[in-house]
C-alpha cells in the first residue's frame, strides 16, 4: 500500500512541475516569434524577413531593462539558478547553518519569482540563452519547498534536501524537453554526481509523468521523424575534423566567459547604468550584424542545421558566439546548452558547397558538430549526446553521438578547467558568509579561491564523473 502511494505522489509531483513550467516554455515561445516576426535572418532556411530597425530598438530596450534589474532589484534572479544545486550536491554534510540557508533561500520559489520578471525581458530582447537552467532550477525548488513545509510528508520526509534538490532538478530539465533520459543523464553527470544514483526511481517517475503534460512551446529544435540512418565511411574524416574543432572552440567558450563574466561584475559595481546600456549596445549590435540570427538560444538555426538545411552564413557562428558570451557573462537567466549546441551545428556553414554533401549527410555532420562543442565546454558527454538525439530523434546516429562527445570531452578536459557550471558553483562555495547569517551575494565571475578554503569545518566532495 506505502509503494502503492508513493507511486502516485511521484506520478501527481511530474504533472504539477509540468504546469509549473508552462509559463517558462510560454515566455521561450514568445521569443522565437518575436524573433520571426521582427528580423530578416538572412541566410536562414525559410526565413520570411522582417525589418530589423523595429526589433533593434525592442532588443536594446528589453536588454538594457533587464541588466539594470538584474544588478540592483532582482539580483536574486539573476542567471540560470543552477549553481546552490551542484553546491548542494558536491558538498560533503555537515554544512555550517548559514552557508545551508543561503543556498536553499537562492533555491527558494521566492528568488525563481524574481527571475519570472527578467526571464520575460530575457525573451522579449532575445538574449542568448535558453530556459534548460530556469527549468532546473523551478523543478529544484518546488520540491525543497514542499519538503520544507512538509517535513514529515512521505516519500520526501526520507530524503536529505540536497537529494530532494536533484530531483527536482533534474525532472525540472527532463519534463521541460519531454524526455526522461535527459532527466536521467543530466543528473548522473551534473547536478547528482553524489547522489543521483540512488534516486533514478523518483526521478524517472516525475520526469515520465511530466513529460506526458508537458508542451512542445518554445522548442522548435526538437524535429520529429529524422531517418538519416548511421553515418557513412566516407563521412567519418569529417567528423574527426569537426570533433576537434569543437573541442577546441568548446575550450574558448569557457575561457572566454569565465573572465567576462569577471569584467561585467567590476562594471555593474561601479556604473550600473552606463553597463546596462553598453551591454544592450553590444547585444543589439551583434543583433543588427547577423541579422537577428544571434538572439534567443539559436534554436532557429539549430533546426535548420540537424535536418540538413542552411542555419545561416559563416559569420553566424561569431556573432552567435559573442552574442551568448555576453547574455551569460551579463547575468542573463538561462545556461549555455543549446547555445553550445548551436554553435557546433554552424559548422556545417563552413563547408564549400563544392564537396557535395546531401541533406542527410550535412544533417549528421551539424549534429556531430553539435555534440562534440557541447560537450567540450559541457563536460558531461553522456548527457551532451542525449540532448542531440533527443532534438535530432535518429537512433541509427546515437553511437556516433556518443563516440563524438566522449572524445570531445576527453580532448577538453585538460584545457577547459572547471566549467561554466562548475564555475559558478567554485564562486558560491568559496563566498564567506556574510554577517546575519546571511551569504554575500557575489555573482559568477573571476577566478575564485579554492572551494571550501574559508569555511571551517566541511568540504568539498572530489570532482566525480
Amino acid at each position: 500500500m506505502l509503494t502503492l502511494v508513493a507511486l502516485v505522489f511521484w506520478l501527481l509531483l511530474g504533472l504539477g512541475l509540468a504546469l509549473l513550467e508552462w509559463p517558462y516554455q510560454a515566455l521561450s515561445e514568445l521569443g522565437f516569434r518575436l524573433q520571426r516576426w521582427g528580423w530578416s535572418l538572412r541566410g536562414l532556411e525559410g526565413a520570411e524577413g522582417g525589418s530589423d530597425l523595429a526589433a533593434a530598438l525592442l532588443v536594446f530596450g528589453a536588454s538594457a531593462l533587464l541588466f539594470w534589474l538584474a544588478w540592483g532589484p532582482l539580483a536574486a534572479g539573476r542567471g540560470g539558478g543552477v549553481a546552490p544545486l551542484l553546491a548542494l550536491d558536491r558538498t560533503v554534510p555537515p554544512l555550517p547553518a548559514a552557508v545551508e540557508a543561503s543556498w536553499l533561500e537562492k533555491l527558494s520559489l521566492r528568488s525563481q519569482l524574481q527571475r519570472l520578471p527578467l526571464m520575460l525581458l530575457t525573451h522579449i530582447g532575445g538574449l542568448a540563452v535558453g530556459v534548460e537552467s530556469p527549468s532546473v532550477a523551478i523543478g529544484a525548488s518546488t520540491f525543497l519547498a514542499i519538503r520544507r513545509r512538509w517535513p514529515r510528508w512521505r516519500p520526501l520526509a526520507a530524503l536529505p534536501l540536497p537529494a530532494v534538490a536533484v530531483i527536482g532538478g533534474a525532472a525540472g530539465l527532463g519534463v521541460a524537453f519531454r524526455s526522461p533520459l535527459l532527466a536521467v543523464t543530466y543528473a548522473l553527470e551534473e547536478v547528482g554526481r553524489r547522489s543521483g544514483v540512488g534516486l533514478l526511481g523518483p526521478m524517472l517517475l516525475v520526469s515520465g509523468a511530466g513529460a506526458l503534460v508537458s508542451t512542445a512551446l518554445g522548442q522548435p529544435a526538437r524535429l520529429e521523424g529524422l531517418q538519416f540512418g548511421g553515418l557513412a565511411a566516407d563521412l567519418w574524416g569529417w567528423a574527426g575534423l569537426f570533433t576537434l574543432l569543437g573541442a577546441a572552440l568548446g575550450v574558448l567558450l569557457v575561457r572566454l566567459l569565465i573572465p567576462a563574466a569577471a569584467r561585467v561584475q567590476r562594471l555593474m559595481g561601479r556604473q550600473r547604468l552606463l553597463g546596462a546600456v553598453l551591454l544592450a549596445l553590444a547585444l543589439t549590435a551583434l543583433a543588427v550584424l547577423s541579422a537577428g540570427l544571434s538572439l534567443n538560444d539559436g534554436s532557429l538555426s539549430l533546426a535548420a542545421a540537424l535536418a540538413g538545411e542552411s542555419g545561416g552564413p559563416p559569420l553566424t557562428l561569431l556573432w552567435r558566439g559573442l552574442a551568448s558570451i555576453v547574455s551569460l557573462a551579463a547575468g542573463a537567466p538561462g545556461g549555455l546548452m543549446h547555445d553550445s549546441m548551436t554553435l557546433g551545428a554552424l559548422f556545417t556553414s563552413l563547408l564549400p558547397a563544392q564537396i557535395g554533401l546531401s541533406t542527410p549527410q550535412l544533417g549528421q555532420l551539424a549534429a556531430l558538430g553539435a555534440v562534440a562543442l557541447f560537450a567540450a565546454a559541457q563536460g558531461t558527454p553522456l548527457f551532451c549526446a542525449a540532448f542531440v538525439f533527443t532534438l535530432q530523434g535518429d537512433p541509427q546516429l546515437l553511437p556516433a553521438l556518443l563516440l563524438v562527445a566522449a572524445v570531445g570531452d576527453a580532448l577538453s578536459a585538460r584545457w577547459r578547467g572547471e566549467g561554466w557550471n562548475g564555475h559558478q558553483c567554485a564562486v558560491l562555495i568559496s563566498a564567506p558568509p556574510a554577517a546575519g547569517g546571511g551569504h554575500r551575494d557575489r555573482p559568477p565571475a573571476g577566478p575564485p579561491e579554492t572551494p571550501g578554503s574559508r569555511l571551517p569545518g566541511w568540504r568539498a566532495s572530489p570532482p566525480q564523473g
